[in-house]
Protein backbone atom coordinates (compact mmCIF):
# COMPACT_ATOMS: atom_id res chain seq x y z
CA UNK A 1 0.00 0.00 0.00
CA UNK A 2 1.40 3.36 -0.98
CA UNK A 3 -1.31 5.58 0.45
CA UNK A 4 -1.54 4.88 4.20
CA UNK A 5 0.24 7.54 6.18
CA UNK A 6 0.71 9.70 3.09
CA UNK A 7 -2.82 10.96 2.44
CA UNK A 8 -6.03 11.84 4.24
CA UNK A 9 -8.52 9.02 3.88
CA UNK A 10 -11.77 7.55 5.10
CA UNK A 11 -11.42 4.09 6.60
CA UNK A 12 -14.31 1.64 6.61
CA UNK A 13 -13.47 -1.42 8.75
CA UNK A 14 -16.00 -4.05 9.77
CA UNK A 15 -17.22 -4.35 13.35
CA UNK A 16 -17.63 -7.92 14.55
CA UNK A 17 -15.03 -8.37 17.29
CA UNK A 18 -14.78 -7.55 20.97
CA UNK A 19 -11.56 -5.72 20.19
CA UNK A 20 -11.20 -3.42 17.20
CA UNK A 21 -7.53 -2.67 16.64
CA UNK A 22 -7.42 1.12 16.64
CA UNK A 23 -3.69 1.75 16.94
CA UNK A 24 -1.30 -1.01 15.93
CA UNK A 25 2.51 -1.35 15.79
CA UNK A 26 2.67 -2.18 12.11
CA UNK A 27 2.20 -0.22 8.90
CA UNK A 28 0.90 3.28 9.69
CA UNK A 29 -2.65 2.39 8.74
CA UNK A 30 -4.62 3.43 11.81
CA UNK A 31 -2.15 5.88 13.31
CA UNK A 32 -3.14 9.54 13.41
CA UNK A 33 -6.77 8.56 13.01
CA UNK A 34 -10.15 9.99 13.91
CA UNK A 35 -13.30 7.95 14.43
CA UNK A 36 -17.08 8.27 14.39
CA UNK A 37 -18.13 6.66 17.68
CA UNK A 38 -21.20 6.46 19.87
CA UNK A 39 -21.47 9.29 22.39
CA UNK A 40 -21.42 6.97 25.41
CA UNK A 41 -17.75 6.19 24.76
CA UNK A 42 -16.83 9.81 25.50
CA UNK A 43 -17.57 9.13 29.18
CA UNK A 44 -15.30 6.08 29.50
CA UNK A 45 -12.42 7.09 31.83
CA UNK A 46 -9.09 7.88 30.18
CA UNK A 47 -9.82 6.44 26.72
CA UNK A 48 -13.09 8.30 26.22
CA UNK A 49 -11.70 11.53 27.61
CA UNK A 50 -8.66 11.22 25.36
CA UNK A 51 -10.91 10.74 22.34
CA UNK A 52 -12.96 13.80 23.30
CA UNK A 53 -9.92 16.08 23.54
CA UNK A 54 -8.41 14.76 20.30
CA UNK A 55 -11.50 15.82 18.33
CA UNK A 56 -13.12 12.47 17.68
CA UNK A 57 -16.66 12.70 16.28
CA UNK A 58 -19.42 11.36 18.54
CA UNK A 59 -22.97 10.48 17.56
CA UNK A 60 -26.16 9.53 19.40
CA UNK A 61 -27.20 7.16 16.56
CA UNK A 62 -30.44 9.15 16.27
CA UNK A 63 -30.47 10.80 12.88
CA UNK A 64 -32.62 13.75 13.94
CA UNK A 65 -29.87 14.81 16.36
CA UNK A 66 -26.82 13.61 14.45
CA UNK A 67 -27.74 15.31 11.17
CA UNK A 68 -26.49 18.65 12.55
CA UNK A 69 -23.94 17.73 15.24
CA UNK A 70 -22.03 15.15 13.21
CA UNK A 71 -21.97 17.41 10.16
CA UNK A 72 -20.57 20.30 12.21
CA UNK A 73 -17.87 18.09 13.76
CA UNK A 74 -16.86 16.77 10.34
CA UNK A 75 -16.67 20.26 8.88
CA UNK A 76 -14.27 21.23 11.69
CA UNK A 77 -12.01 18.37 10.58
CA UNK A 78 -11.72 19.92 7.12
CA UNK A 79 -9.28 22.42 8.64
CA UNK A 80 -7.28 19.83 10.59
CA UNK A 81 -3.60 20.69 9.96
CA UNK A 82 -2.29 17.11 9.57
CA UNK A 83 -3.25 14.12 7.45
CA UNK A 84 -5.44 11.57 9.18
CA UNK A 85 -7.62 8.54 8.69
CA UNK A 86 -11.30 8.79 9.57
CA UNK A 87 -12.74 5.47 10.78
CA UNK A 88 -16.43 4.74 10.36
CA UNK A 89 -18.28 1.48 11.06
CA UNK A 90 -21.18 1.60 8.64
CA UNK A 91 -23.07 -1.24 10.33
CA UNK A 92 -23.57 1.03 13.34
CA UNK A 93 -23.13 -1.71 15.93
CA UNK A 94 -21.25 -4.94 16.49
CA UNK A 95 -22.40 -8.18 14.90
CA UNK A 96 -24.56 -10.61 16.88
CA UNK A 97 -26.82 -13.35 15.57
CA UNK A 98 -29.92 -11.58 16.90
CA UNK A 99 -28.99 -8.27 15.28
CA UNK A 100 -28.11 -10.06 12.05
CA UNK A 101 -31.50 -11.78 11.91
CA UNK A 102 -33.34 -8.49 12.41
CA UNK A 103 -31.09 -6.69 9.92
CA UNK A 104 -31.76 -9.28 7.22
CA UNK A 105 -35.50 -8.93 7.79
CA UNK A 106 -35.08 -5.24 7.01
CA UNK A 107 -32.99 -6.09 3.94
CA UNK A 108 -35.72 -8.42 2.68
CA UNK A 109 -38.37 -5.75 3.22
CA UNK A 110 -36.28 -3.28 1.19
CA UNK A 111 -35.60 -5.76 -1.59
CA UNK A 112 -31.87 -5.91 -0.86
CA UNK A 113 -29.74 -9.08 -1.09
CA UNK A 114 -29.16 -10.88 2.21
CA UNK A 115 -25.72 -10.71 3.79
CA UNK A 116 -24.28 -13.71 5.59
CA UNK A 117 -21.42 -12.12 7.52
CA UNK A 118 -22.49 -8.48 7.91
CA UNK A 119 -25.35 -6.31 9.07
CA UNK A 120 -27.12 -4.00 6.67
CA UNK A 121 -25.02 -0.81 6.46
CA UNK A 122 -26.42 2.49 7.74
CA UNK A 123 -25.91 4.67 4.72
CA UNK A 124 -26.74 8.16 6.01
CA UNK A 125 -23.71 8.40 8.28
CA UNK A 126 -21.43 7.28 5.47
CA UNK A 127 -23.02 9.69 2.98
CA UNK A 128 -22.68 12.71 5.27
CA UNK A 129 -19.06 11.78 6.01
CA UNK A 130 -18.21 11.56 2.32
CA UNK A 131 -20.02 14.83 1.59
CA UNK A 132 -18.35 16.70 4.46
CA UNK A 133 -14.81 15.46 3.81
CA UNK A 134 -14.84 15.45 0.01
CA UNK A 135 -11.82 17.29 -1.46
CA UNK A 136 -10.07 16.80 1.89
CA UNK A 137 -9.63 13.03 1.99
CA UNK A 138 -8.41 11.25 -1.12
CA UNK A 139 -9.79 7.75 -0.81
CA UNK A 140 -11.88 5.23 1.07
CA UNK A 141 -10.02 2.23 2.49
CA UNK A 142 -12.30 -0.76 2.89
CA UNK A 143 -10.79 -3.03 5.56
CA UNK A 144 -11.70 -6.59 6.48
CA UNK A 145 -10.02 -8.02 9.58
CA UNK A 146 -10.06 -11.73 10.39
CA UNK A 147 -8.29 -13.92 12.92
CA UNK A 148 -7.02 -17.35 11.99
CA UNK A 149 -8.41 -20.61 13.37
CA UNK A 150 -11.59 -18.86 14.55
CA UNK A 151 -9.69 -16.96 17.24
CA UNK A 152 -11.88 -14.47 19.09
CA UNK A 153 -9.64 -11.77 20.56
CA UNK A 154 -10.70 -9.93 23.69
CA UNK A 155 -9.11 -7.06 25.55
CA UNK A 156 -8.69 -9.32 28.59
CA UNK A 157 -6.81 -11.80 26.41
CA UNK A 158 -4.54 -9.04 25.12
CA UNK A 159 -3.80 -7.89 28.69
CA UNK A 160 -3.02 -11.49 29.64
CA UNK A 161 -0.46 -11.69 26.84
CA UNK A 162 -2.40 -14.06 24.60
CA UNK A 163 -1.14 -14.19 21.03
CA UNK A 164 -3.53 -13.69 18.12
CA UNK A 165 -2.89 -14.13 14.39
CA UNK A 166 -4.64 -11.56 12.24
CA UNK A 167 -5.18 -11.18 8.50
CA UNK A 168 -6.16 -7.73 7.22
CA UNK A 169 -7.48 -7.19 3.69
CA UNK A 170 -7.44 -3.57 2.48
CA UNK A 171 -8.89 -2.12 -0.71
CA UNK A 172 -8.19 1.48 -1.73
CA UNK A 173 -11.11 3.16 -3.48
CA UNK A 174 -10.55 6.70 -4.84
CA UNK A 175 -13.13 9.05 -3.36
CA UNK A 176 -14.03 10.19 -6.86
CA UNK A 177 -15.63 6.77 -7.43
CA UNK A 178 -18.07 7.33 -4.55
CA UNK A 179 -21.23 9.12 -5.81
CA UNK A 180 -22.09 12.51 -4.35
CA UNK A 181 -25.86 12.04 -4.53
CA UNK A 182 -27.16 10.51 -1.28
CA UNK A 183 -29.33 7.85 -2.92
CA UNK A 184 -26.60 6.78 -5.34
CA UNK A 185 -24.09 6.81 -2.49
CA UNK A 186 -26.39 4.49 -0.50
CA UNK A 187 -26.68 2.11 -3.46
CA UNK A 188 -22.89 2.17 -3.88
CA UNK A 189 -22.39 1.29 -0.20
CA UNK A 190 -24.87 -1.59 -0.37
CA UNK A 191 -23.02 -2.97 -3.41
CA UNK A 192 -19.71 -2.65 -1.56
CA UNK A 193 -21.12 -4.68 1.31
CA UNK A 194 -22.30 -7.39 -1.05
CA UNK A 195 -18.76 -7.63 -2.43
CA UNK A 196 -17.39 -7.54 1.10
CA UNK A 197 -19.68 -10.36 2.17
CA UNK A 198 -18.47 -12.52 -0.74
CA UNK A 199 -14.88 -11.77 0.29
CA UNK A 200 -15.63 -12.80 3.87
CA UNK A 201 -17.26 -16.01 2.66
CA UNK A 202 -14.14 -16.88 0.67
CA UNK A 203 -11.97 -16.35 3.74
CA UNK A 204 -14.27 -18.53 5.83
CA UNK A 205 -13.99 -21.27 3.21
CA UNK A 206 -10.27 -21.11 2.39
CA UNK A 207 -8.69 -19.40 5.40
CA UNK A 208 -6.97 -16.81 3.21
CA UNK A 209 -7.77 -13.63 1.33
CA UNK A 210 -7.25 -13.41 -2.45
CA UNK A 211 -4.13 -11.80 -3.82
CA UNK A 212 -0.48 -11.79 -2.78
CA UNK A 213 -0.05 -11.28 0.98
CA UNK A 214 2.19 -8.52 2.28
CA UNK A 215 3.93 -9.01 5.62
CA UNK A 216 4.90 -5.67 7.22
CA UNK A 217 8.44 -5.46 8.61
CA UNK A 218 8.95 -5.46 12.35
CA UNK A 219 9.36 -2.05 13.95
CA UNK A 220 11.78 -2.34 16.91
CA UNK A 221 11.39 1.36 17.69
CA UNK A 222 7.88 0.65 19.01
CA UNK A 223 9.29 -1.78 21.60
CA UNK A 224 12.12 0.58 22.54
CA UNK A 225 9.66 3.45 23.01
CA UNK A 226 7.37 1.30 25.18
CA UNK A 227 10.25 0.06 27.36
CA UNK A 228 11.51 3.61 27.88
CA UNK A 229 8.18 4.98 29.08
CA UNK A 230 7.36 1.88 31.12
CA UNK A 231 10.69 2.15 32.94
CA UNK A 232 10.33 5.88 33.47
CA UNK A 233 6.80 5.66 34.88
CA UNK A 234 6.98 2.38 36.80
CA UNK A 235 10.27 3.00 38.60
CA UNK A 236 8.83 5.64 40.99
CA UNK A 237 5.82 3.39 41.62
CA UNK A 238 7.95 0.41 42.64
CA UNK A 239 10.12 2.65 44.83
CA UNK A 240 6.97 3.86 46.55
CA UNK A 241 5.70 0.29 46.95
CA UNK A 242 8.97 -0.92 48.49
CA UNK A 243 9.10 2.00 50.93
CA UNK A 244 5.50 1.41 51.93
CA UNK A 245 6.12 -2.27 52.68
CA UNK A 246 9.21 -1.39 54.70
CA UNK A 247 7.23 1.08 56.78
CA UNK A 248 5.25 -1.80 58.26
CA UNK A 249 2.15 0.34 58.80
CA UNK A 250 -0.98 -1.84 58.73
CA UNK A 251 -3.17 1.14 57.85
CA UNK A 252 -0.95 2.09 54.91
CA UNK A 253 -0.87 -1.47 53.58
CA UNK A 254 -4.65 -1.82 53.96
CA UNK A 255 -5.17 1.46 52.10
CA UNK A 256 -2.92 0.30 49.28
CA UNK A 257 -4.79 -3.00 48.95
CA UNK A 258 -8.10 -1.12 48.85
CA UNK A 259 -6.88 1.28 46.16
CA UNK A 260 -5.48 -1.62 44.14
CA UNK A 261 -8.80 -3.48 44.41
CA UNK A 262 -10.83 -0.45 43.29
CA UNK A 263 -8.44 0.16 40.38
CA UNK A 264 -8.73 -3.49 39.32
CA UNK A 265 -12.52 -3.30 39.38
CA UNK A 266 -12.36 -0.12 37.31
CA UNK A 267 -10.17 -1.77 34.69
CA UNK A 268 -12.52 -4.77 34.59
CA UNK A 269 -15.46 -2.43 34.05
CA UNK A 270 -13.69 -0.72 31.15
CA UNK A 271 -12.91 -4.14 29.65
CA UNK A 272 -16.62 -4.92 29.89
CA UNK A 273 -17.36 -1.95 27.65
CA UNK A 274 -15.52 -3.73 24.82
CA UNK A 275 -17.36 -7.06 25.13
CA UNK A 276 -20.05 -7.77 22.56
CA UNK A 277 -22.41 -9.54 24.96
CA UNK A 278 -22.43 -6.39 27.11
CA UNK A 279 -22.88 -4.04 24.19
CA UNK A 280 -25.79 -1.76 23.47
CA UNK A 281 -29.23 -2.90 22.34
CA UNK A 282 -28.85 -0.80 19.20
CA UNK A 283 -29.93 -2.95 16.28
CA UNK A 284 -32.14 -5.23 18.40
CA UNK A 285 -35.91 -5.27 18.09
CA UNK A 286 -36.05 -4.70 21.86
CA UNK A 287 -34.43 -1.29 21.44
CA UNK A 288 -37.64 -0.09 19.73
CA UNK A 289 -35.59 1.80 17.18
CA UNK A 290 -36.33 1.63 13.50
CA UNK A 291 -33.60 0.49 11.17
CA UNK A 292 -33.54 3.15 8.51
CA UNK A 293 -30.94 4.38 6.08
Amino acid sequence: LQGPGQEGAGLRPHNRLDVVIHGCPGPPLFQGSKVLAKKELAYVPIIGWMWYFTEMVFCTRKWEQDRKTVSESLLHLRDYPEKYFFLIHCEGTRFTEKKHQISMQVAQAKGLPSLKHHLLPRTKGFAITVRSLRNVVSAVYDCTLNFRNNENPTLLGVLNGKKYHADLYVRRIPLGEVPEDEDRCAAWLHKLYQEKDALQEEYSRTGTFPGTPMVPPRRPWTLVNWLFWASLLLYPFFRFLVNMVRSGSSLTLASFVLVFFVASMGVRWMIGVTEIDKGSAYGNMDSKQKHSD
